[in-house]
């Protein structure tokens, strides 16, 4: 194992101890006490799998800015944007979005418990991760958590993930006739359905290490950059992919009609314009020399994974 998976397993083990010991609190509160049937469905939605990638990008950018800082601040925000992601994962599964019954090679949630279930966990996990941002064990500046909160409200609501969902579906036909997007348009979609959470979480980072406005402009590209490669990976594991390494079903776009880029430009484009982007990643890196190793490092992973 490589020292870029090694820092990255090693993430993924924090984050998830980070997130195991607030789940298990709120089991234990003397107050309020979560039903159990839901803290299960929210343990199995956000517990035991997952590369943990945005995490992974709040911790490396704060540590890019301030290579000496304690992580634990990090931890905390990292685990608030994995509540995030899971709970869209949750709600993206259910059969009245993409209908999907194998997430990170186990059963999804709503087929592990139930539809309604599913629904509730997915909410706890979104009210979670705000909860994560809120608590001052995250940043003891106030003015800096809620930087931390608008950054993440932003990337995940109706002009983030949630709005790129909805464009998805709408291009599916599901309000009315399907319409074919252009390049363009399918470019806009993404950007909002995956890449403003993967954007926002390389920002977040910077915010919790307090860089300068240049520290966060770049950082802010480099997100934009990654969250495309993201996707565009993405679309190739579904086209050419082997669910049982992907940990999920694939070719579900092209049964769903989906417009991709890789339906549209072709494997061959796909491919060389995520290398163009791996490069670009590189260099908007540069000025911060062997401190960016890390993120240079994920930026390829993320253009170049087969799950």
């Amino acid at each position: 194992m490589g020292h870029f998976e090694q820092r990255l397993a090693g993430v993924a083990s924090a984050v998830e101890a980070v997130l195991a010991g607030r789940l298990d609190g709120l089991a234990r509160r003397a107050e309020r006490a979560v039903p159990p049937r839901l803290l299960a469905a929210m343990q199995h939605g956000v517990l035991g799998g997952g590369k943990r990638l945005r995490p992974f990008l709040v911790v490396e950018a704060a540590r890019l800015i301030d290579p000496a800082s304690d992580d634990k601040a990090a931890l905390v925000a990292a685990a608030a944007v994995e509540c995030l992601h899971c709970y869209s994962l949750i709600h993206d599964d259910l059969p009245s979005m993409d209908n999907d019954d194998l997430r990170r090679g186990r059963p999804t949630v709503h087929r592990a418990f139930d539809e309604a279930t599913a629904i509730l966990a997915g909410d706890g996990l979104q009210t979670l991760a705000f909860d994560l941002l809120a608590d001052p064990t995250c940043h003891p500046d106030p003015a800096v958590r809620a930087a931390l909160v608008l950054d993440l409200a932003r990337a995940s609501g109706p002009g983030g993930m949630v709005g790129g969902q909805m464009l998805d579906l709408s291009a599916e036909g599901r309000f009315g006739l399907a319409t074919p997007l252009t390049g363009t348009e399918i470019r806009a979609l993404q950007a909002m359905k995956t890449g403003a959470l993967i954007r926002a979480s390389c920002v977040m980072g910077v915010r919790l290490a307090q860089g300068t406005a240049e520290d966060v402009a770049r950082l802010t590209r480099y997100g934009e950059i990654v969250g495309l490669a993201f996707q565009l990976a993405d679309d190739l594991i579904d086209a050419t992919g082997d669910a049982k390494v992907a940990g999920k079903a694939t070719a579900k776009d092209a049964t769903a009609g989906k417009g991709t880029l890789v339906s549209l430009m072709g494997i061959a484009a796909v491919e060389a314009e995520l290398n163009a982007l791996v490069r670009e990643a590189s260099e908007l890196l540069s000025p911060y020399g062997a401190a960016a190793e890390m993120l240079a490092a994920a930026a390829h992973f993320i253009a170049h994974r087969s799950a």
